[in-house]
């Protein structure tokens, strides 16, 4: 069975740092795009930033220049670097993959969803 399983979540005061993992888990083909979304309570979730199978990445312009997006293909983990915190920052962060799991089967998946907490 495939999931994901994210960790890292936290509170922590503003201006601070989270780290999140991704890890992918189960019997898969390919990781093609991975990507980061969140939902604030009362919102709707919205994508913080995704990157490719190959490298690359695009962020959602509140968070350029503070978060960053990797992956380890050799682990089968994505991870978000987020750093200079804001309490709009606060939310339940969702990892997401677009998974194949086999030459001729692709799908979507979600992780259980991490809270990150940003104090004033």
């Amino acid at each position: 069975q495939v999931q994901l399983v994210e960790s890292g979540g936290g509170l922590v005061q503003a201006g601070g740092s989270l780290r999140l993992s991704c890890a992918v888990s189960g019997n898969i083909f390919k990781i093609n795009a991975m990507g980061w979304y969140r939902q604030a309570p009362g919102k709707q979730r919205e994508l913080v930033t995704s990157i490719t199978s190959g490298g690359y990445t695009n962020y959602a312009d509140s968070v350029k220049g503070r978060f960053t997006i990797s992956r380890d293909n050799a682990k089968n983990t994505m991870y978000l670097q987020m750093n200079s915190l804001k309490p709009e920052d606060t939310a339940v962060y969702y990892c997401h993959g677009d998974l194949s799991l086999s030459v001729f089967v692709r799908r979507d998946y979600w992780g259980q969803g991490t809270q990150v907490t940003v104090s004033s």
